[in-house]
């Protein structure tokens, strides 16, 4: 909500420096609203006020020395101008205070402002009077706050001020948030209080859990009966850490001391109800004492026989490997071929974990989700993992809450569906911060947690509980073992809720399988497409030559190939799991997408014949009100009906369900059945053939499996005949003549992706022959 005194403040400053050149900053768009842009602005003004040239965002160092040389304190006694009054008039607007009339009066009101924001921080104890003093000020001009915000606590913020008004007047202590919040600021400012309490001189403590600390805490274990400031400090820690049923108290109470050893239990520290060092350590840091021994591991080497007897003789029985490895990348991760045979042997079980670009926001989203999901179970199916075996999915990098909420949830739900559409062979697992675990765990979308405590500085992992799902905690790189016994790992703690797998399936043979497209022959691919389409009378873009002069089509030839290749991961993965040709997927899919009609409907004796309209007519019959634009643009044309072939490969819903079934029938698909003649169940799948392109393109190769069935074919599989191909293709349009016609054309695009691309990929893949060479 826009605030008119913030927006008077934007206008100050723009008015006094807007040229765009005196603070180094555009003018500030004057909305009244208070940001980090307008902060920075009023740092700069101040700073260029005191006489600072090399100005900059931070209100660091210099401009607290500066404040503290020129004027010791900022009050209607030492303010220099009154542009410099105005400007911290602005930055109390900014925050919330009352500033006055933006004047440039230093008044009662402004002081009785001040006074208040010391008591919000916690300090006026310190700083009683209307004056602000350098470290105060650093506090004003930022955008922390310093009352209980939404999903803070005031507990939380009466431990806050408590800090703050304790520890102000030490060096390197600065005002933390008074927000309820636990954040990277008060986890850091913790570890300086305890190492005051310590008595670590200024400029010695500096905030990091080191050896000087660690050593420290070792020495200061409480129990029962315990009283004083560490008490403080430890209830402090376990109540940032959300434990239930703890108080901010200076005494160590019966209360607490159960508290402590429930925490101690979920986190299998010994339990004995003292703040002993390994407790005081998983408070302050998420990997708490990091020279625990662990029983499982992870690791990106492969566990010979003689680092299997190592890590075995070490203590361990569980290990985490790699499903695949990284395209693109020269890191061999992958488990190798009797890895996990040689692991079982030794008495170490393994859980599988599938990793490939996860490095930051832009790789996550619903689609990616479900073809990760595809490609995770397909590998786990090649390494001979058994049913129920849990995969963990990784996101490797620092999420912020924000990213978790607009690209891992959804990630997730499409890892969820993309499992079920896969036949939902392996259980969702998630590795990743403390943060994202347990927000994706609250929805329901991992079963366990893997988690990277190891990366202490993670925001996902400061101020965060350990998941109540957590089944591993990744703790720290070590070696194991010596010359060929020696292996590097990450050294984990086991909850006891993973046990991996330590017996196998025979792996199935991949000599025959369809593998990923090699991506540097996309452009030659293109061209042979466009050709042959040409060739049969279908354009770049256009109908073909026999359809109505006014025809439309939606996409052109290029785009319906790049749009192929972009799934390409999907499209690979169905035909390894369902063990089919890649090709015959492709074709009924991109074929209808090339083909999507979009002639007027004006220019067609059949309306239905116009894709979008059809779609358009189904979504009407299903909502009634509240359409999208791209149903109302047909106006009262529109005559609703329950059903029509839709999305990428045009499906109807009714045909979809039954062909799903069956492939749940045959233990291909694990998802509840529906009926084909419930409107409500033709909803719920229409709607996602609609709109899901996952979903679609995975229930293609299920269309050919009912088809072929329906008529008496074999299944679809690696080695079927052009015979049985070309019928499938025939069945997907209808038993017709035109169908069969259509099918001859299909057939054509289907030898020349198969002949000149997917079986050469093959061969490169499986036995080592150049492309090139044919």
């Amino acid at each position: 909500m826009a605030d008119e005194m913030v927006r008077r403040a934007q206008r100050f400053i723009n008015t006094t420096y807007g040229d765009g050149v005196t603070l180094g900053v555009p003018k500030l768009a004057e909305n009244g609203r208070t940001s980090w842009t307008v902060m920075y602005a009023l740092t700069r003004a101040l700073q260029y006020e005191m006489g600072i040239r090399a100005l900059s965002d931070a209100f660091g160092p210099t401009t607290m020395s500066t404040i503290a040389e020129k004027y010791g304190k900022l009050d209607e006694t030492t303010i220099p101008s009154a542009i410099f009054c105005r400007i911290i008039q602005s930055a109390l607007y900014c925050k919330g205070y009352d500033g006055g009339e933006i004047d440039g009066k230093y008044n009662g009101r402004v002081a009785a402002s001040v006074a208040k924001l010391h008591r919000d921080m916690g300090v006026d104890g310190i700083y009683p009077e209307g004056s602000l003093w350098p470290k105060t000020a650093k506090g004003l001009f930022n955008m922390d706050a310093y009352t209980t915000v939404s999903g803070g606590t005031e507990t939380i913020r009466s431990i806050q001020q408590w800090m703050n008004g304790k520890y102000i007047l030490r060096k390197d202590y600065f005002i933390i948030p008074c927000d309820g919040y636990f954040s990277r600021d008060v986890q850091k400012s913790m570890l300086l209080a305890i190492q005051y309490e310590l008595g670590m001189a200024d400029g010695v403590a500096n905030g990091v859990f080191g050896p000087g600390t660690k050593n420290g805490l070792k020495a200061h274990t409480l129990s029962t009966g315990s009283s004083g400031t560490w008490v403080q400090l430890f209830s402090a820690a376990m109540i940032f850490n959300r434990r239930p049923d703890v108080s901010f108290t200076s005494n160590y109470t019966l209360t607490l001391a159960d508290a402590v050893r429930s925490f101690q239990s979920f986190l299998k520290l010994s339990v004995n109800g003292t703040a002993d060092f390994q407790t005081w350590a998983s408070l302050l840091v998420s990997y708490g004492d990091d020279t625990r021994k662990g029983t499982a591991f992870d690791c990106a080497d492969q566990v010979t026989a003689a680092r299997a007897k190592s890590l075995y003789s070490a203590g361990y029985r569980l290990g985490g490997r790699y499903l695949t490895n990284v395209p693109g990348t020269t890191l061999d991760k992958v488990i190798k071929s009797g890895e996990l045979r040689t692991m079982a042997d030794a008495g170490i079980s393994c859980f599988p974990i599938y990793q490939t670009f996860g490095d930051s926001s832009s790789y996550f989203s619903f689609f990616q989700g479900t073809a990760d999901a595809f490609a995770a179970t397909e590998a786990a199916l090649g390494h001979g993992f058994k049913k129920g075996t849990r995969i963990y999915f990784a996101i490797d990098y620092d999420n912020t809450d924000e990213e978790i909420t607009s690209h891992l949830i959804p990630h997730f739900k499409g890892i969820n569906e993309g499992m079920a559409q896969a036949g939902r062979v392996y259980k969702v697992g998630i590795y990743a911060t403390r943060n994202a675990c347990s927000r994706v765990a609250a929805e329901g979308l991992a079963s366990a947690s893997f988690v990277s405590n190891m990366s202490a500085g993670y925001s996902g992992n400061l101020g965060f509980p350990m998941p109540a799902n957590w089944a591993i905690d990744q703790i720290k790189t070590i070696s194991v073992g010596s010359g060929d016994g020696r292996i590097e790992i990450d050294n984990d703690i086991s909850s006891g809720l993973e046990s991996g797998q330590n017996s196998y399936n025979t792996p199935p043979a991949k000599t025959d399988l369809d593998v990923a497209f090699d991506i540097s022959w996309k452009d030659q691919l293109t061209r042979e497409i466009q050709a042959y389409m040409r060739s049969i009378g279908i354009p770049e873009e256009g109908p073909p030559d026999s359809w109505l002069p006014t025809g439309k089509t939606k996409y052109t030839t290029s785009y319906c190939v790049t749009f192929m290749l972009n799934w390409d991961g999907l499209f690979t993965s169905l035909a390894r799991i369902l063990r089919m040709r890649k090709a015959l997927i492709q074709v009924s899919a991109i074929w209808e997408l090339r083909h999507h009609n979009i002639t007027s409907i004006a220019d067609l004796p059949l309306p239905k014949a116009n894709d979008d309209f059809s779609d358009a007519c189904v979504y009407e019959y299903y909502n009634d009100g509240n359409l999208p634009d791209w149903v109302t643009q047909f106006g009262n044309k529109i005559t609703p009906f329950n059903d029509c072939s839709t999305g990428i490969g045009q499906i109807f819903g009714t045909r979809a369900i039954i062909a799903r079934n069956y492939a749940v029938e045959l233990g291909l698909l694990d998802e509840t059945k529906h009926d084909p003649s419930k409107d409500a169940d033709i909803w719920t799948v229409w709607e996602k053939l609609h709109f899901n392109q996952s979903y679609n393109i995975a229930t293609v190769p299920y269309m050919h499996i009912l088809h072929a069935h329906e008529y008496g074919l074999a299944r679809p599989g690696l080695t079927s005949s052009d015979k049985d191909t070309e019928a499938l293709l025939k069945y997907y349009q209808g038993n017709t003549p035109e169908a069969g016609q259509q099918a001859k054309l299909r057939m054509g695009l289907y030898r020349l992706i198969e002949d000149n691309y997917n079986s050469i990929f093959r061969k490169v893949e499986n036995r080592g022959v150049d492309p090139r060479m044919g």
